[in-house]
């Protein structure tokens, strides 16, 4: 069926029906009058070292964009976190993961390139973390005997279609001329060579090779985030547990649907926590302590850092499907 045929309310309808129906699965015999205390119990030490850790991702974030679009064109620092911050407040508060084409367009139009190229060196960075994060659940797998077969295969095919997208990007950078003859009579045919002419740029060894290592850094502080806020419930798991948690939430969240991916968070949480073992009611209520502890901080910063562009996230969304929608008519 044509994208054109399907109602612009339809993908948001799903989402919603999806969170809501992930939510009343969560709360369904949770007893929620526990919450409370529940969250007022917490090591608030380790609480604290789990925000640092996951604000310092998003700074570790703005560093690898700059990285990986260094050879193309050269960014400020802080403007790349700004872009970055209000694109995740999005994704907070707007359906459907707005937030990614949000902060893209904000990179290009403050400085001046375009958007396609800013899509192309997001594609980058998702392929990239998608191979960090199936990389840190095979090893969990490896220690940890509790994880069913089927979901094993599960994340082994997302690993096929992550080698098929790395293949595809590969021949794209040593055959351009080949993909400019491919691409000459499409209508996209201006976007398509401006994507391949920046992918060309930003695929030589050194920044891909840099890109991928900045990853694993930040990587390794969502990790940290995890594993720390464990140690503020008092749940007694290791590192490589809290990042094969990390693993299955990030896979299972990886479909855009309601704002902050809630209902679908949690599931995926209290499912991750129970293959190592904990208590049900347990997982649920950490489940919600993730949530809250990694939520708050970037709600209150992608604020600020709206704020700062003097615009609303409405108008801000605006700019951004014009500027998208306009791309295939650049020169």
């Amino acid at each position: 069926m044509s994208a054109r045929w399907i109602p612009s309310w339809l993908p948001q309808l799903l989402g919603y029906t999806v969170s809501a129906a992930c939510l009343l699965w969560v709360l369904h015999g949770y007893p929620i009058g526990d919450l409370i205390p529940t969250i007022r119990s917490l090591d608030w030490r380790w609480v604290l070292l789990a925000v640092a850790a996951d604000l310092s991702v998003y700074l570790a974030h703005g560093w690898r964009w700059n990285t990986v679009l260094g050879p193309v064109v050269r960014l400020r620092y802080w403007r790349t976190v700004q872009a970055i911050y209000i694109g995740l407040f999005a994704n907070e508060v707007l359906p459907l993961r707005t937030g990614e084409l949000i902060r893209c367009y904000l990179l290009a139009h403050w400085n001046d390139f375009r958007i396609s190229l800013s899509f192309a060196s997001a594609a980058v960075e998702r392929l990239i973390d998608g191979f960090w994060m199936l990389a840190t659940f095979l090893i969990t797998a490896a220690f940890v005997r509790a994880i069913p077969r089927d979901l094993i295969i599960v994340v082994q095919l997302i690993g096929l279609l992550l080698f098929a997208g790395a293949g595809i990007l590969v021949w794209v950078v040593h055959h351009k001329q080949h993909v400019h003859l491919l691409i000459r009579e499409s209508r996209w045919a201006s976007t398509l060579r401006h994507v391949v002419e920046g992918l060309h740029l930003m695929g030589n060894r050194r920044t891909i090779g840099f890109t991928i290592l900045i990853s694993g850094v930040l990587l390794a502080l969502q990790v940290v985030s995890v594993w720390a806020l464990m140690k503020a419930y008092g749940l007694d798991l290791g590192f490589w547990v809290a990042g094969g948690v990390l693993a299955i939430v990030r896979f299972a969240t990886v479909v855009p649907n309601a704002p902050g991916n809630v209902g679908l968070f949690q599931v995926a949480c209290v499912l991750a926590l129970g293959l190592f073992d904990v208590e049900r009611n347990d997982a649920k209520s950490f489940s919600f302590v993730m949530f809250f502890a990694l939520t708050a901080p970037l709600l209150i910063g992608g604020a600020v850092a709206t704020a700062l562009t003097g615009l609303n996230l409405g108008e801000l969304r605006d700019r951004a499907q014009r500027g998208a929608v306009a791309v295939p008519h650049d020169a």
